[in-house]
């Protein structure tokens, strides 16, 4: 391949990126997928993936054009070769009559990887994949946590002051940061496939745990509590609103459940570790056979501390305040088994940004 080449198949993949991020907050639990058309170096039609159940990128850019014959198709991950709820992809671009496919992952579905890209060569259709890979691998890493690992990519979503508190020793949180960090957070949850919390920040705070974006169309994500003795009130604001509320016990109090089902939660049965609360192992591939791609954790300290403890949380994203709150406040995590430098846990800092007043810490934990 010519260096022109190369460089022409990173610009049209560059967009078909763009495209595929139109579908951050909607595609649910399916991956996040854009495509570009292009015939003499002029894009054609492109489209990307707008909601599950409706049509793939691929097949959403065609529509566009009947001129795709001798076309190259730019896509953000490997064309589909099995029937869903949709016709294959892969079979869509070799009916159009494509000349080249450029793709920038391998699907990590088992039912997908490698047979799309096989059905596309065998119909002649020149295949070349990994431009801009770890940027398409960076969009749907909860989809690809998923199916490599049969659990979803947990990320923990924290608010801190400079001294490292959440929260005063009475439990009061709001507000540690500004306005601006708070509507990034709905961002996030926006992003995420569940939000999940503890029983104990329930009854603190009574938290709603929604998708506040105005103009934005969302998917709102599962709200999941894990809560092993069904201590949730039923008049728990996060059981009254739109959408989902699950409930992860390990209670069998029957008028406990039956009460919690008819103000509006969904309750299931999780085993229970050998301290009698919910196994947090088993909460995440119980998520993720619920097609859970993303977890964001918005939770005290104590789950917190479990996870982390457990290497269960993937991410940490941090808003730090520019406040002190003294040495009585609440801290990120317990974990109070850490007694020595040997034992602590290291994060890896990725991204640094100001959002109004704070600033935003990105770090992947190290397992």
């Amino acid at each position: 391949m010519s260096d022109l080449q190369a460089e022409q198949d990173t610009f049209f993949m560059a967009r078909a990126l763009y495209l595929a991020k139109k579908g951050r907050y909607t595609t649910k639990p399916n991956p996040r997928v854009g495509c570009v058309i292009v015939k003499d170096n002029e894009i054609i039609a492109e489209g990307w993936h707008v909601r599950a159940g409706q049509a793939h990128a691929e097949v959403e850019a065609l529509k566009h054009t009947r001129e795709a014959q001798a076309a190259t198709a730019y896509v953000t991950l490997e064309p589909c070769s099995h029937y869903g709820r949709t016709p294959p992809c892969a079979e869509a671009l070799i009916k159009a009559g494509v000349l080249r496919v450029v793709i920038a992952m391998q699907d990590p579905n088992p039912l997908v990887a490698g047979k799309g890209v096989a059905l596309l060569e065998r119909a002649g259709i020149s295949v070349v994949c990994g431009v801009l890979e770890s940027e398409a691998q960076a969009l749907n890493i909860g989809f690809i946590t998923r199916m490599s690992t049969a659990k979803p990519y947990v990320i923990s979503k924290m608010a801190m002051s400079l001294d490292g508190r959440t929260a005063m020793a009475s439990g009061e949180s709001q507000w540690i940061t500004g306005p601006q960090a708070r509507q990034d957070v709905q961002k996030l949850r926006a992003a995420s496939c569940c939000v999940l919390t503890g029983v104990a920040t329930v009854l603190a705070d009574d938290p709603s745990l929604n998708v506040r974006l105005d103009g934005v169309a969302v998917e709102q994500p599962l709200r999941v509590i894990l809560d092993s003795q069904l201590r949730t009130p039923t008049h728990a604001k996060i059981l009254a609103l739109a959408g989902r509320t699950l409930i992860l016990t390990g209670s069998d109090e029957q008028h406990k459940i039956e009460a919690l089902t008819q103000a509006g939660a969904e309750v299931y049965a999780i085993k229970a570790d050998i301290q009698g609360r919910v196994d947090l192992n088993a909460v995440l591939l119980f998520l993720a056979e619920q097609q859970v791609n993303q977890v964001l954790v918005e939770a005290g300290s104590v789950l917190n501390g479990a996870l982390l403890e457990q290497n269960l949380i993937d991410e940490c994203i941090v808003y730090m305040a520019s406040c002190i709150l003294g040495s009585s406040g609440r801290g990120l995590f317990d974990m109070p088994q850490i007694t020595r430098m040997a034992d602590k846990k290291n994060l890896a800092l990725v991204d640094v940004r100001k959002v109004g007043v704070d600033l935003k810490l990105q770090y992947k934990v190290q397992k």
